[in-house]
């Protein structure tokens, strides 16, 4: 049993979009931010967004900042990241990873709680 689960990845043209999303059934999904991280071939993982707790608070990465949405349904325990206008450098695995909060904010650490186990996004035409 896997406490968080991506889907959604796959083969895109530049300039297209895809849906990522990210599961966690069995998470006291409340209590924990959720980022979203990008590892590029042969590159270290770098967090692109994080969501608070409660969905209130957003952040992203420079690299994705105007392109990507990050939302979150407490109720469902999923959050969604929107991936718009992508490029060949967006592509690589995707991981979503729980980080435990006391405070409604937006800190996704390198080192989270938990992480899910990726999926493939690949940019190219």
């Amino acid at each position: 049993h896997l406490p968080l689960v991506e889907s959604g990845g796959g083969l895109v043209q530049p300039g297209g979009s895809l849906r990522l999303s990210c599961a966690a059934p069995g998470l006291a999904f409340k209590n924990y931010a959720i980022g979203w991280f990008h590892q590029a071939p042969g590159k270290e993982r770098e967090r692109v967004s994080c969501i608070s707790p409660s969905g209130s608070s957003t952040s992203y990465s420079d690299s994705v900042k105007g392109r990507f949405t990050v939302s979150r349904d407490n109720a469902q325990k999923t959050v969604d990241l929107e991936m718009n206008s992508l490029k060949p450098d967006d592509t690589g695995v995707y991981f979503c990873a729980a980080t435990y909060r006391v405070l409604d904010d937006t800190h996704c650490s390198a080192t989270p709680t938990y992480w899910g186990q990726g999926t493939q996004v690949t940019v190219s035409s």
